[in-house]
């Protein structure tokens, strides 16, 4: 019975288990975690647009530090994308060193994530689902399996679905992403497959996330 607590403990410690519409709360708005739910009136954050728990309507629309603006800018690009702390500060670690402007780095580490690519290009309808259409092995890259969620795309990769696959993605098919396909990608939808063109352009990334205020908070 230890032994199994200690296994669920493990678990949790891997995967941030909390409920998504709960992150969403915490933030204050919609980061589209749960595919076309999202989209509709059942949305939690439309019914409770406040933080969750007891005293989340007493503390809604309070203002913060500087600190905690910083933390919570932090804590919704890493719900955004699925991250956890550790894997997240190594992103932001690696995007310091790079050279040049630092949140351009990061949001190329994080936009060219075949996970996100995937969710991108329409694949999937939420980050969560991309991660597993990977790692059940559905996915190809330049033809070749890839069952890493986190692998790194570079310009001119090539995503597709495997044939015997197909058939798991035919409710996409009739009903394409609700979101728009970025300029820096590129999908054909008969042949369900995807292109990376260029790097993602920093502006049209950046439109709801302030990436500087998130490298302050690394830098201090």
């Amino acid at each position: 019975m230890v032994r199994a607590r200690l296994n669920q403990e493990e678990f949790k410690m891997a995967r941030n288990l909390d409920p998504k519409c709960k992150r969403c709360r915490r933030e204050g708005e919609k980061l589209f975690l749960k595919g076309d739910k999202c989209f509709t009136p059942k949305c939690p954050i439309i019914k409770r647009n406040y933080p969750p728990g007891m005293h989340g309507p007493k503390f809604h629309g309070q203002r913060l530090t500087q600190y905690g603006t910083q933390l919570r800018e932090k804590q919704k690009v890493k719900h955004i994308y699925g991250i956890l702390e550790k894997q997240f500060s190594n992103y932001v670690q690696k995007a310091m060193k790079g050279g040049g402007d630092s949140g351009a780095n990061l949001l190329n580490l994080l936009e060219l994530r075949l996970d996100n690519v995937i969710y991108r290009i329409g694949l999937a309808k939420s980050r969560s689902i991309a991660r597993q259409l990977v790692s059940h092995n559905h996915i190809l890259v330049n033809n070749k399996t890839v069952n890493i969620p986190s692998a790194q795309l570079k310009v001119g990769d090539q995503i597709s679905i495997k044939e015997r696959s197909k058939n798991l993605f035919s409710e996409i098919e009739k009903n394409p992403q609700k979101q728009t396909l970025p300029s820096w990608l590129e999908y054909e939808q008969k042949k369900m497959a995807g292109k990376v063109l260029s790097k993602p352009p920093f502006d049209e990334v950046k439109q709801t996330l302030n990436i500087p205020i998130v490298i302050e908070f690394y830098s201090r």
